[in-house]
């Protein structure tokens, strides 16, 4: 097969080389008309510009390298939307890794995008990560980074996320007004910060309205695998609802918490929300169309993936300049609560 080249293109089309390149390249300096004229001619004879000798030629690879802890969420994925479109609309290509809430396997996937040579780094680190010295090494090999959804203090750069502590006191809220006051909370990794703000969110709405934490109602999952989150949902649930006073809600702090309990909630025989009310963090699609429909925490997952990559592409663009550590953003965006039959208010027995 032969490839069209950029000399093929000048030939045909009576046009310089680096008329050619520049239009391709969508340059100032070349006007709408030959551009137009250019990319037509190149996408109809499939012309595709040598990524490898621009890299070499430029320094860059024009890729993004982006971590996730996985793909089979749909919080993850509404993220990943978002980061896809506005990195391809500024001409990068995405590598995206998952680090299965390892510590190792997220080290490993940081060296193996290191090694592709890409331009910078997008990551939400995983559950099992103590500490952020490996990204402050590529940073220190002046790699740009940006952290999403989870959030370290220990790295100083663009973070974008939401409000979590705002968005568990309202959901625990909502709850509290609806009547419950025996309220459950299961959560994930206690080594998050996420974990920390979302506790710290129900713990400050059952102190604002009186009601007495217990650590007995409080449970937390392993997200290191489908079936070992499904387990720890399941024992936690048991262990509540065999309490000598079993709650009458729970709050569910991840989309896969949330959505994984209602089934189990099932099969242990209970009904929502007559026998445990339930609200949680989730961005199923589906959220009205279950049984009941799931009261939810929203969180607005393609924009922090959108806000996410234009922070990191605004970083390789400023590269060789020196930025204080003050002039890094750390945005939280406003989550939503939508309220369905799931939460529906407290009935005592008669």
């Amino acid at each position: 097969m032969v490839h069209l080249t950029l000399r093929d293109i000048a030939k045909a089309l009576d046009l310089s080389v680096s008329t050619v390149s520049k239009a391709l390249r969508d340059s100032y300096e070349i006007g709408e008309k030959t551009k137009k004229r250019v990319n037509e001619y190149a996408r109809q004879h499939h012309y595709y510009p040598n990524r490898m000798a621009q890299s070499l030629k430029e320094g860059k690879t024009g890729s993004i390298g982006v971590v996730v802890c996985s793909l089979d969420n749909t919080f993850v994925a509404q993220m990943l939307d978002g980061i896809d479109k506005v990195c391809t609309a500024n001409g990068y290509n995405i590598i995206i890794m998952q680090s299965k809430e390892s510590h190792s396997q997220e080290k490993a996937c940081t060296g193996l995008l290191q090694a592709r040579g890409i331009d910078g780094l997008l990551i939400s680190p995983a559950s099992e990560t103590p500490d952020v010295e490996h990204l402050l090494a590529l940073q220190r090999a002046s790699l740009p980074i940006v952290l999403f959804d989870r959030l370290s203090n220990d790295i100083d750069t663009h973070k974008v996320g939401i409000d979590n502590f705002q968005a568990a006191y309202q959901a625990t809220h909502h709850l509290i007004e609806c009547g419950y006051t025996r309220i459950a909370h299961l959560n994930s990794d206690i080594r998050l910060n996420i974990t920390s703000e979302r506790l710290g969110g129900y713990k400050k709405a059952l102190y604002d309205h009186s009601i007495a934490f217990e650590s007995t109602y409080v449970s937390y999952c392993n997200y290191s695998s489908a079936s070992q989150l499904a387990q720890d949902i399941r024992e936690a649930l048991k262990r509540f609802m065999n309490l000598p006073n079993p709650p009458h809600a729970l709050f569910t702090a991840g989309d896969q918490i949330t959505t994984k309990s209602i089934g189990i909630i099932h099969e242990l025989g209970y009904q929502i929300p007559a026998d445990i009310a339930l609200i949680g963090f989730s961005n199923t699609e589906l959220a009205s169309s279950l049984y009941p429909p799931l009261s939810t925490i929203y969180q607005p997952a393609y924009e922090i993936g959108q806000l996410a990559a234009e922070k990191l592409i605004m970083l390789i663009k400023d590269q060789g300049k020196r930025i204080l550590a003050d002039e890094f953003e750390t945005i939280k965006l406003p989550t939503r609560l939508d309220i369905r039959s799931s939460s529906h208010p407290f009935q005592k027995a008669p």
